[in-house]
């Protein structure tokens, strides 16, 4: 199955997703036209070199609670691919990434003030695609802003001396990461007109599988290599962002990882460090139990269906977090 990973898919269901798929490439290619060429290359930019696209998956699986042909579950899905695609061009200029997806990030290619205003650009777009879908659309859209905002403020500013490490991040991450990947999920239930009930759980379940899925992230960071993830690992490490293995690490109280939390403290930037700490990390208990945490949040998350009925979609919402735990593998 090519849709994330994905195994035992109903054929209609496959079929049908394959189509919603290509349908939100359209949109998405077509809605962040305009009329100044040099905005249309530059947002054109991330969109082209392709991704997941988690967020549009989930808003076509719960769409199928409802009417999932309804155009408004497309426009739905798009926006909120719009608004993660905004947050990357702003998240790279902060973590002065040079690369994205593959490809240089927008800051080196075009500098920082042209990716924060492709940021800007997009968000407009996506603001002016949830105008069409109505005010309940916007509320949302707006709540789930001010999330990524205050995740983004959090993780910048970083934990009180009072605050555990640990909790802190999980909270950061879920405004970052699970605010959105919930909401995607919402509009496909709100959009195909499904139950409220239905619209909450898959909600619900949205919020768990997104913190899953950036558990997941970090651990592949540290253990994967880069020819079975197709991401370099360590890029955490020479960025110096905190992650769960990492801060799991940090809050150690054995005498013998004193040596790998000063090195962790900071951006890595010798490569023989980079390659020496990995090393230490993928013998460390932390790596472990950032699995076994990544496993407990993704069975929060396959518990978090149980409300909805038997069929074809809420089994490849399952399998949806076995794909999650199984990129960490």
């Amino acid at each position: 199955m090519a849709i994330f990973g994905i195994s035992d898919i109903s054929p209609t269901l496959e079929r049908d997703l394959s189509a919603g798929l290509l349908q939100v490439e359209e949109l998405l290619a077509s809605h962040i036209k305009g009329k100044f060429p040099l905005v249309e290359e530059t947002s054109r930019h991330l969109v082209a070199a392709g991704g997941k696209r988690l967020r549009p998956l989930l808003t076509l699986l719960s769409a199928q609670y409802g009417d999932p042909t309804r155009y408004e579950v497309i426009k739905g899905a798009v926006a909120a691919e719009l608004t993660h695609l905004a947050t990357l061009y702003h998240d790279d200029v902060m973590d002065e990434a040079t690369m994205r997806r593959g490809v240089d990030s927008a800051n080196a290619r075009w500098g920082n003030t042209i990716a924060i205003l492709t940021g800007d650009y997009l968000f407009a777009k996506c603001s002016a695609l949830l105008a069409e879908l109505g005010p309940e659309a916007v509320r949302l859209q707006a709540e789930t802003f001010e999330r990524l905002v205050i995740g983004q403020i959090m993780e910048t500013q970083g934990p009180s001396p009072s605050e555990d490490s640990l909790e802190h991040y999980l909270r950061v991450v879920s405004d970052k990461t699970g605010s959105l990947i919930a909401t995607s999920a919402r509009y496909g239930a709100l959009f195909s007109g499904a139950t409220s009930a239905v619209t909450e759980t898959v909600a619900a379940f949205g919020e768990k599988i997104g913190v899953a899925f950036q558990l997941a992230d970090d651990v592949i960071d540290i253990a994967s290599d880069s020819k079975d993830s197709g991401k370099t690992p360590g890029t955490d490490l020479r960025e110096g962002v905190p992650t769960l293995v990492t801060l799991r690490v940090l809050a150690s109280t054995n005498p013998a990882d004193r040596e790998l939390q000063s090195l962790l403290r900071s951006p890595i930037e010798s490569e023989e460090i980079v390659t020496q700490v990995l090393s230490e990390l993928r013998n460390h208990p932390a790596l472990e139990q950032s699995r076994t945490q990544l496993l407990t949040i993704a069975r929060e998350a396959r518990s978090a269906l149980g409300p909805l009925p038997i069929c074809d979609a809420t089994s490849a919402l399952l399998s949806l977090c076995d794909a999650v735990i199984a990129r960490s593998y």
